[in-house]
């Protein structure tokens, strides 16, 4: 059993008046495990966005009343390792240039002999560290699958040298259903449906988000929203957001498209990024409002 799950299953048979220290105890493992990757030289400067959630996870179950704390504890510890495979996986990285410096380095020295031997060692050195990326790399998407979706999940990683064109959207497909499944389960909302265009990918409220010929947003419809914001938090897209309202009324579909924004933007998402458009075209039950993410 892996460590954070075996430190989860103990707290879960103790008794209630030893919860506290056993979270305590389980805080500190977890801590101590991020503190280890501060203190090795090679992981010392990677990954330090999954450091810093893993750190906050942490927190979080330092501070987790108790009819939350089996959840937080799972959280806490699946981000712990995530953050220690992504370090280990960009520190092999960090060590596959090294090498290939090296190599380059090798052939300019030397006599033509020398540089062939040193040219095997170096290659022999360079696919051993690749092989070691490739296996962390694995391990990290299948600890995030785990965390994401709550059950075993196998990722296939295109680790071809092939840059097809079908391998990439494949794998940005995948990258956006884990990333929704995500958003759902912190923001504890539904997403609206979404599809993937040329101008980028396209969520799409119909007109039950709005009242009959109005531009409010419905309750549920405004909680969408928030996880649309929490999906592009995890995400992490730059982007440009287009938001386009419809209506066959004047006006409507602008005040749709404002509503929309000011809900993201209440939301946390960057006013800066939010471009408003409104259509004169007829709302549908499938298509009221469009938010368009681009690539």
């Amino acid at each position: 059993m892996k460590p954070a799950l075996l430190l989860l299953s103990l707290a879960l048979v103790l008794p209630l008046s030893a919860r506290a220290a056993g979270d305590n105890a389980l805080a500190a493992a977890l801590g101590q495990r991020l503190a280890a990757l501060q203190a090795n030289p090679a992981t010392a400067d990677q990954a330090p966005l999954e450091r810093l959630q893993a750190q906050q996870a942490i927190d979080a179950l330092a501070k987790a009343r108790k009819r939350d704390l089996e959840h937080v504890a799972y959280l806490a510890g699946r981000r712990v390792e995530v953050a220690e495979a992504a370090a280990r996986a960009a520190a092999a990285r960090h060590q596959v240039n090294a090498l290939d410096r090296q190599r380059a380095e090798l052939l300019i020295e030397g006599s033509r002999r020398e540089a062939a031997r040193a040219r095997a060692e170096a290659e022999a050195l360079r696919r051993q560290a690749q092989l070691q990326a490739e296996e962390a790399e694995l391990l990290r998407q299948a600890a995030e699958a785990e965390l994401l979706a709550r059950q075993d999940a196998e990722l296939a990683l295109a680790t071809a040298s092939g840059n097809q064109a079908a391998r990439l959207n494949e794998a940005q497909r995948t990258a956006a259903r884990l990333a929704r499944e995500e958003a759902e389960l912190v923001s504890g909302q539904r997403l609206p449906e979404s599809k993937f265009e040329t101008r980028g990918e396209v969520f799409s409220l119909g007109s039950n988000a709005f009242g009959n010929g109005n531009a409010q947003l419905t309750a549920a419809a405004a909680n969408q929203l928030k996880a649309v914001a929490e999906y592009l938090a995890i995400t992490n897209k730059r982007g440009r957001i287009r938001i386009e309202g419809y209506d066959r009324a004047a006006g409507v579909g602008q005040r749709r498209a404002e509503a929309i924004r000011d809900a993201l933007g209440a939301a946390g998402v960057a006013a800066n990024r939010l471009q408003v458009v409104g259509r004169t075209a007829a709302a549908t039950r499938a298509r009221a409002a469009e938010i368009v993410i681009a690539p």
